[in-house]
């Protein structure tokens, strides 16, 4: 089962967009995928149409349920959706191994899935933590602009401060240039910036860049699939490029 986190900690990288194309795009190619929910503004989770009566993520990490009863299904893939009450993370989780809570749920699905795939909050705190002590790969999405760039530098000493204490076979697996234009200058500076950054990182920006379009959030409000709701489309075209990479890259 191979566990990939989702994450940036600067908001509107695309890091949702990303989660639900991935969980689409695998589960297309014949993959049993899980997508959870882990950022508290649950875009995700709102995305898949969750039924917010069942259990969600929260609920299983503190043990007040099994992650097989959260776990819902979409025509998208399967999911286990967030809650709101996860903006009380710092609170909620201070006991001793609180780094461990996800990875700890996620053993026991082992032989289920294929793929895992943790989306985050814009934020380097306990629940990012869990991700990335939980997960065999980190896939960053970065708008093409100076700050979510920048950005990334802080996310590396992050992932390497969890490759020293709580998970050492953390791999960054690349950067994911979202909201990206190839006939603007500042984009293209912006992807010399990246691949500059990666190099630090031992990792690589992928070939793959996703491009701005009106149809993913007219797909993300009509709650479906970018495949689904503009399978003609060049994003969705830029979305399936970079899942193929994706497979590749996490073999």
């Amino acid at each position: 089962m191979k566990i990939i986190t989702i994450t940036n900690q600067k908001g509107g990288a695309g890091k949702t967009t990303t989660v639900d194309a991935t969980l689409s795009g695998l589960k297309n190619k014949g993959f049993n995928v899980l997508a959870i929910d882990l950022d508290p503004q649950c875009n995700l989770t709102f995305s898949l149409n969750a039924d917010l009566s069942l259990p969600n993520i929260l609920d299983v990490m503190t043990g007040e349920a099994d992650i097989g009863e959260a776990i819902q299904k979409s025509p998208r893939g399967d999911f286990i959706a967030g809650s709101k009450q996860m903006s009380r993370a710092e609170m909620i989780f201070t006991d001793t191994g609180k780094e461990y809570c996800l990875k700890e749920a996620l053993s026991k699905l082992k032989a289920r899935y294929d793929y895992v795939l943790i989306d985050t909050p814009p934020a380097l705190g306990i629940l990012t933590i869990n991700a990335l002590t939980a997960c065999n790969s980190v896939v960053i999405p970065a708008q093409a602009d100076i700050y979510s760039i920048q950005g990334i530098e802080r996310l590396f000493d992050t992932i390497n401060a969890v490759k020293q204490y709580t998970n050492n076979k953390i791999k960054v697996a690349g950067i994911l240039l979202t909201r990206y234009s190839d006939r603007a200058v500042l984009s293209k500076t912006m992807a010399d910036m990246a691949a500059q950054i990666s190099t630090k990182m031992k990792s690589k920006v992928f070939t793959a860049s996703i491009r701005e379009a009106i149809a993913i959030k007219e797909a993300q409000l009509s709650q479906q699939s970018i495949f689904d709701y503009a399978k003609n489309s060049k994003v969705s075209d830029d979305y399936s490029e970079f899942v193929d990479e994706l497979i590749a890259e996490t073999k």
